[in-house]
């Protein structure tokens, strides 16, 4: 049986096309210029299904209900919406609870019977997706993916009785989309009809329906809109072929792929609506910036999604942008002289560094500066904060958009590693053995639906038959041998070379691990100051082939600068050809001098130093002149090119301050390695990037153990990720 793609209602593109970079950010555009039109009304009804009954058919999900909060926030403080025009259907006891009757009334009451032409109307859904049997499938399209036996669904919070089940297809969808007078319609659906069950630590919002049937009353209820419509089913059957349709759908995954349900720090959320909300929270005109990560950013999340959009990509029915400046948070409560925060424009890699002592500026809607806010703490992606004296308003309000001032990267950061099951009679001698590793936590696994309850990066664990099925379906080729012991990401996608011969211990496979272990943490630590959407510096990177420099495979530049460019982030093509020169480019539009240093990260852990690159280096070999654009991998000088297929990325890190005590450790480990030329690999990466971060602190007498202040004034450290095919 040939197999429907996901959202088979939402048209060619949708059913055909994984999109490219380039679309995300078209339709992300759309999506962002649709939510900010200036219109009569503005509608949403937002369902996120964490608990579904105890049967063999569901298994429970955490972050459902955080996504609905997460677009709630962005549609009230960001885009304008009304919070009484806003319905939340979820599991949450306060609200209306996901059943099917529940979510069909609400979407007519709420939405068809309020929107007229015009409005703006949201549909959000974040739970459990599906696909059954069509009894009444297309089969004559003369395009063939159209004519299948099966059909899409989202899936409420009840359960079925023998093989009918009371899922919402995709067929529904298209004819509730039909019954609204407004064009400005967007859907955002946070499901799957693939896979199912726990990848690593991520929960997958899928659950079977292989011969599964729709209950009578779906049927029944499709009919009812079809005669209320006055569309006959051979006119059903031509609207779909034809992709005939309204509005922008936006989807979390293609066909065959998983939609994450993940953990971050403290809270669990999808990983695409947290990262969607996240990129529309910077939305400006230069919103394209930041949605163009938005693939690459599910990949450093280390899920294998890729979104799926579709719609009217020529132009959106308004062009109307948001107004609004970008922010990094908002305050939605005021007590006394106390605020709470809500982060959601903050990047979830550096989460961990707003906590205590990080500072938010209070912008107006024209982005103009009035007073300071320091946080005092902070639970997921909720803080409080104190206003600070000296500022140009006399107390906070809620609705004031903050942006971000400074961070505070903590000292006692720890990368965790979480220990598999398959490890077995073994676990307690692999927890003392990562014990021993410096800044390194373990963490058994439990039973349950999340095996790991706090966020792990990586999973040590043995090579099973059930894993080794898993990768062959993802054609991953030269697997490991099953038993053998090596890394997975948290997403179960396995760490390149990471493992060992079959009967190693798992003692010794630790010991042969700790190289790839602490360049991961040293990774992790430098990534808490990644900042190209908040930092004031102006500078810009891109990455290109040397034989082909037109177009950049990649460009990135600093979003907050005072130039502030049009698109922060472009992305072309994100492929680099193994065996092939490359190099980065790196321009400093400022009128002072900058400072310079970039890594190359490679998928097997490798962290190497490939600027500067002639030894034994100076401070001022490290300086990027005011306007001046440095090539990084000049062939005449140094030849940067990838030997093995995987995924990549850069780190760029530019400050207004001498990078002195990093130089000093990189001439040292130059002279160690007898190299006067070249990239330097990182034995020792974590004392290394430790004194980066001295360099990069605003109180560089700090010691070692101390918590570092970073301030988007004073530095940036771009990201450009690639995969080399």
């Amino acid at each position: 049986m040939q197999r429907r793609k996901f959202l088979q209602f939402a048209g060619t593109a949708l059913t055909t096309l994984g999109l490219s970079q380039f679309d995300i950010i078209r339709q992300a555009n759309r999506y962002a210029q649709v939510l900010a039109q200036s219109t009569p009304r503005k509608l949403a009804l937002l369902v996120g299904i964490n608990q579904y009954p105890a049967s063999q058919r569901f298994s429970e999900l955490q972050g459902c209900v955080t996504d609905v909060n997460l677009q709630q926030e962005l549609l009230i403080h960001r885009f304008g919406f009304n919070k009484s025009d806003i319905l939340r259907l979820t599991s949450d006891p306060s609200d209306q609870q996901p059943t099917r009757n529940n979510i069909l009334t609400a979407f007519e009451e709420h939405l068809i019977k309020q929107a007229k032409p015009g409005d703006i109307v949201i549909f959000h859904f974040s739970g459990h997706g599906s696909e059954l049997i069509d009894p009444n499938p297309i089969k004559l399209c003369p395009n063939q993916q159209f004519n299948s036996d099966s059909n899409s669904t989202i899936v409420p919070a009840e359960d079925g009785q023998s093989k009918l089940v009371p899922d919402i297809m995709g067929r529904t969808l298209f004819l509730l989309l039909s019954a609204l007078q407004t064009d400005n319609v967007s859907f955002v659906l946070d499901s799957c009809h693939s896979g199912g069950g726990t990848r690593g630590n991520f929960r997958i919002r899928s659950v079977p329906g292989d011969n599964l049937k729709p209950s009578n009353e779906e049927i029944a209820y499709q009919q009812r809109w079809l005669k209320k419509l006055q569309i006959s089913s051979e006119e059903f059957a031509k609207q779909r072929c034809a992709a005939l349709r309204k509005g922008v759908v936006i989807a979390s995954a293609q066909r065959q792929q998983a939609a994450a349900d993940a953990t971050f720090d403290e809270f669990f959320a999808g990983a695409f609506t947290y990262l969607l909300t996240q990129y529309l929270w910077q939305q400006t005109s230069n919103v394209g910036s930041a949605i163009a990560q938005l693939t690459s950013g599910l990949r450093v999340l280390r899920t294998t999604q890729k979104p799926l959009a579709d719609g009217n990509s020529s132009h959106p029915v308004y062009f109307i942008s948001n107004k609004l400046p970008p922010a990094d948070a908002v305050i939605t409560q005021v007590q006394g002289k106390q605020a709470t925060i809500w982060l959601g424009g903050v990047d979830s890699e550096s989460l961990q560094s707003f906590d205590k002592g990080a500072a938010f500026t209070i912008v107006d809607e024209k982005g103009q500066a009035s007073a300071q806010v320091k946080l005092e703490s902070r639970q997921g992606l909720t803080a409080t904060a104190n206003l600070e004296p000296g500022g140009k308003v006399a107390s906070v309000q809620p609705g004031m958009l903050l942006q971000e001032s400074s961070r505070v990267v903590p000292a006692n950061l720890k990368l965790t590693i979480g220990i598999d099951p398959s490890l077995a009679e073994e676990t307690n001698a692999t927890q003392q053995a990562l014990s021993q590793l410096n800044r390194v936590e373990a963490v058994t696994a439990k039973s349950g639906t999340v095996p790991y309850p706090s966020q792990v990066q990586y999973i040590v664990s043995r090579l099973t038959a059930e894993y080794r099925q898993q990768l062959q379906r993802q054609n991953i080729s030269n697997l490991p041998t099953i038993g053998s012991i090596g890394l997975f990401t948290k997403g179960l996608e396995l760490v390149p070379q990471s493992f060992g011969k079959l009967g190693e211990t798992a003692t010794a496979a630790i010991s042969r691990l700790q190289p790839i272990i602490k360049s991961f943490l040293a990774v992790e630590i430098i990534k808490k100051t990644l900042n190209s959407t908040t930092s004031k510096l102006d500078v810009e990177v891109s990455l290109n082939l040397v034989d082909q420099p037109k177009p950049p495979l990649y460009q990135a530049s600093t979003v907050r600068s005072k130039n502030n460019r049009s698109a922060a982030q472009q992305v072309n093509s994100q492929k680099l050809p193994v065996a092939k020169l490359f190099q980065l480019q790196v321009t400093n539009n400022e009128s002072t001098p900058l400072y310079l240093t970039s890594l190359l990260i490679d998928s097997t852990g490798g962290l190497v130093v490939v600027f500067p690159y002639q030894w034994p280096a100076t401070e001022q070999s490290t300086l990027i002149e005011p306007k001046e654009t440095r090539t990084i991998g000049d062939p005449r000088q140094l030849k940067l090119k990838a030997i093995d297929k995987g995924t990549g990325e850069a780190l760029v890190i530019i400050s207004r301050s001498p990078l002195k005590k990093a130089v000093k450790t990189l001439v040292a480990l130059a002279a160690e390695l007898n190299r006067s030329s070249g990239p330097v690999e990182l034995g020792e990466p974590v004392e290394v990037i430790g004194n980066l971060l001295d360099d990069l602190s605003s109180d560089r007498s700090s010691s070692a153990s101390t918590e570092k202040e970073i301030r988007v004034s004073d530095m940036a450290t771009l990201s450009i990720p690639f995969e080399v095919v």
